[in-house]
């Protein structure tokens, strides 16, 4: 086993020597905000600073992402200034191969921590929250309390941007497995979704590394094979990973899926980008009507609530906002340097 060294400018980049977070989970899943010591993020546009971000600052997210300060599933944050007129705050979000388009669960944990840390200003019991992110403006609204001690926040709702169903019953030949049908849904990214029992595994009882392996292969076979657009920027036009599901709709039970987005990392919380994607492709089965509940649970346990909102349009596709639930908590701030000549400190990762 070796490490997979991450190559990075020089120069640290911290202007004040240290980068500063709050640590949060949603499911499980980590989400590592930043709070200081980030360089300014430049461009017009968020999807311009998403580039800036790719082209001119990785080696900052390599530094908080990867080792020894992460892990190769470490999940972070980064606050840029709005380019939307109704946006409260924006965001860019950042994973171990890039910069994602849009994260249900960190919207999640974002709706919390912009009430807590006075962003947005809380009212009773629900506060609004819009957070402008790759993909768009997402509403979160927070449910806060009143209580001797000050506001307290809890769960979290978000909007999603439209979602929509870009292909169903689509087939591939993946390598190792043979011919695999899928669909494709977009709930703020695009997903390719099918049953695991579909390509002979069973995710109560199948090793998670085969679940990682073949999500892994259909990600890259369907990325080969279907040419994705979305109707606002071909920046958006991407395949982010795979979701595998139990087959259920989550209607009458919760539905389990698994995540695998990015480079082959697993997602701990039901994946709010992916529920709305899910219920997106379900809906345009007919298996879903507006307003109707559904219920998905992630591989730790933890459980997104979903419904229809409405009926919209997103170009050629017909599409739907999709009303993601979930609950975030808070595990400890961190303060991040690195020393000179430091040269395994600027991020690697060991992967069996």
């Amino acid at each position: 086993m070796q490490p997979e060294r991450r190559d990075s400018a020089r120069d640290s980049g911290l202007p004040e020597g240290k980068i500063t977070t709050v640590e949060m989970h949603t499911g499980g899943e980590p989400v590592r905000i930043v709070t200081g010591g980030y360089p300014p993020v430049l461009g017009d546009t968020i999807l311009d600073k998403r580039r800036y971000a790719r082209e001119r600052l990785d080696h900052l997210r390599k530094m908080l992402i990867f080792e020894p300060r992460g892990h190769h599933d470490m999940y972070g944050v980064i606050p840029v200034e709005p380019d939307h007129p109704d946006a409260d705050l924006a965001v860019l979000f950042m994973h171990n191969e890039g910069y994602s388009t849009m994260c249900g669960h960190a919207v999640i944990a974002l709706g919390r921590y912009a009430v807590d840390t006075g962003i947005v200003a809380p009212t009773v019991p629900l506060t609004a929250v819009d957070i402008q992110c790759p993909c768009g403006l997402v509403r979160a609204m927070v449910e806060v309390a009143r209580t001797p001690a000050g506001f307290r926040s809890g769960s979290v709702t978000f909007e999603s941007v439209p979602s929509f169903a870009f292909a169903l019953d689509a087939e591939t030949q993946v390598p190792g497995i043979g011919n695999v049908r899928f669909d494709i849904g977009y709930g703020g990214a695009f997903y390719a979704i099918l049953p695991a029992g579909s390509v002979g595994l069973d995710l109560s009882s199948s090793p998670l590394r085969d679940i990682v392996e073949i999500s892994d292969r259909i990600a890259k076979a369907v990325q080969a094979a279907i040419d994705l657009d979305h109707p606002d920027d071909p920046d958006l036009a991407f395949l982010y990973g795979t979701i595998l599901t139990d087959g259920g709709t989550g209607k009458d039970a919760p539905s389990t899926n698994v995540c695998v987005f990015a480079e082959r990392e697993v997602d701990r919380s039901p994946t709010g980008s992916g529920v709305s994607a899910r219920m997106a492709t379900q809906r345009a089965r007919g298996e879903v009507a507006i307003e109707e509940q559904c219920l998905f649970r992630s591989m730790t346990g933890s459980v997104f609530r979903a419904r229809v909102l409405r009926p919209e349009k997103a170009g050629r596709f017909d599409a739907a906002r999709i009303e993601v639930a979930g609950r975030a908590f808070y595990s400890g701030t961190s303060t991040f340097t690195i020393e000179e000549n430091d040269e395994i400190g600027r991020g690697f990762v060991l992967r069996p």
